[in-house]
């Protein structure tokens, strides 16, 4: 699969429907992979490929699925699982820098020889279903719940702070320090340690993207390694002393005497750490541009606060923080009447899902008050995101106090997109507000 340089200049055009058109199915797909307009705005991508290739058999073998339906089954049936240790996306999607491509085929054999437990994210039953069995047990949305008065503290002040200081970087202000402290609480992190999770998370995220750089694969190699090493200490610690946290409950959970060892304590802390941090930062920065982008909604949202969980709900769909999610064919399989072949990959790409004109009316409206069943983003079946609740409730009372505090908001300059396939979202979200 490959982009000619003409389709190449019309996928990094401004993205005109006509010209979208014209590209074959594997040409769209490169370019939401590798191309600026792609990566800004995949929409137009996402409905060509729906309407003219809905189940893609990619030039690389992968199978590429735009439908929600579609998605859902895959994402539902255990014949579909995980075979790929690290979600490489050069398996997808052909890369575009081979050096990058042969890095990343060495740094997949060190993990291929590591002794290092697989996270959930690779796991099929049922290792899967025992590990996330005793995940659950201490991760529960009881303890979420609990939370949630503690999110509202936390929303609380890093609004009132931003609102006094008359707007800003809502990320910088907002999207980045919540989450962080949110998670960092639930876990155990200690506050003195939150800050220079960002820049590590943030590192260890690109490595993730098929089109991540030799230098952005190496950073994010030293990434893991350190936050796995910063674990391992805090494991200790708890091991010695237990608190009043998730990893202190995920080191004593129990389930007629089976336990999670430490390694795999370590490896799900850090599970919950990274996406409770990456996901939510991007649910809350594609959010609030989606306000900025339709006033009349963020009018309605700031008349009526009961809309606030469909709001998010909306958030989730109208731009997801996660667009895709990957299955391979464990055994004999069949999707949309044809026979799929052990090893197949699937991509289930949610952002599309999400634009379904079958499952969603009008999809390309923004509509705060929707409500038409969950969006795609935390994917669907036994890997259904974790946090989901979480995320869910880190949202709503963002955009809760943001409401109370903000008679506006308004856009303060551009909006700086990173340009990233699968964690989607922004560098930068400048605005000025007006107090109430």
């Amino acid at each position: 699969m490959s982009i000619e340089p003409e389709a190449q200049s019309a996928a990094s055009a401004a993205s005109p429907v006509e010209a979208v058109r014209e590209l074959s199915p594997d040409e769209a797909i490169a370019a939401l992979f590798f191309s600026d307009a792609g990566l800004d705005d995949p929409t137009p991508y996402y409905r060509h490929l729906r309407e003219t290739a809905p189940v893609h058999h990619s030039g690389t073998g992968a199978i590429f699925l735009t439908r929600y339906d579609d998605c859902r089954e895959v994402l539902r049936d255990n014949r579909f699982g995980k075979a790929n240790r690290d979600g490489d996306g050069t398996s997808l999607v052909p890369s575009t820098d081979p050096a990058a491509a042969e890095y990343r085929r060495q740094l997949q054999a060190r993990r291929r020889g590591a002794d290092r437990p697989l996270s959930l994210l690779f796991l099929n039953p049922p290792q899967h279903t025992r590990q996330r069995g005793l995940v659950s047990r201490a991760f529960t949305p009881r303890r979420v719940e609990e939370l949630r008065a503690r999110i509202r503290t936390l929303a609380d002040g890093v609004v009132d702070r931003f609102v006094e200081s008359g707007g800003g970087d809502l990320l910088e202000a907002i999207g980045f320090p919540l989450p962080v402290a949110v998670i960092g609480a639930m876990v155990g992190v200690p506050e003195a340690d939150w800050p220079q999770f960002r820049s590590l998370i943030t590192a260890a995220a690109a490595g993730i993207e098929a089109g991540a750089s030799v230098d952005e694969l190496k950073a994010a190699e030293a990434a893991n390694a350190e936050v796995y090493g910063y674990f391992q200490g805090l494991v200790d610690e708890r091991r010695a002393q237990p608190r009043d946290d998730l990893l202190s409950d995920l080191l004593a959970v129990d389930d007629a005497g089976d336990r999670l060892s430490e390694p795999e304590v370590i490896v799900v802390a850090m599970l919950l750490f990274a996406a409770g941090f990456e996901t939510t930062t991007n649910l809350i920065g594609n959010g609030t541009a989606a306000l900025l982008r339709n006033p009349d909604a963020m009018a309605r949202l700031w008349d009526d606060p009961g809309l606030l969980p469909t709001a998010v709900e909306e958030m989730l769909r109208w731009d997801s923080p996660v667009q895709l999610d990957v299955r391979t064919a464990l055994e004999p399989a069949d999707l949309a009447g044809e026979p799929v072949a052990v090893g197949t990959n699937v991509v289930t790409l949610l952002g599309a899902a999400n634009r379904d004109p079958s499952h969603f009316t009008d999809p390309d409206r923004f509509d705060v008050a929707r409500d038409e069943g969950p969006p795609m983003s935390f994917a669907s079946g036994i890997h259904y995101c974790l946090g989901a609740n979480l995320a869910r409730a880190e949202g709503q009372e963002v955009f809760a106090a943001l409401r109370e505090r903000c008679r506006s908001i308004e856009l303060d300059g551009p909006l700086v997109r990173r340009h990233r396939m699968t964690l989607r979202g922004f560098h930068a979200v400048p605005v000025s507000v007006t107090p109430r």
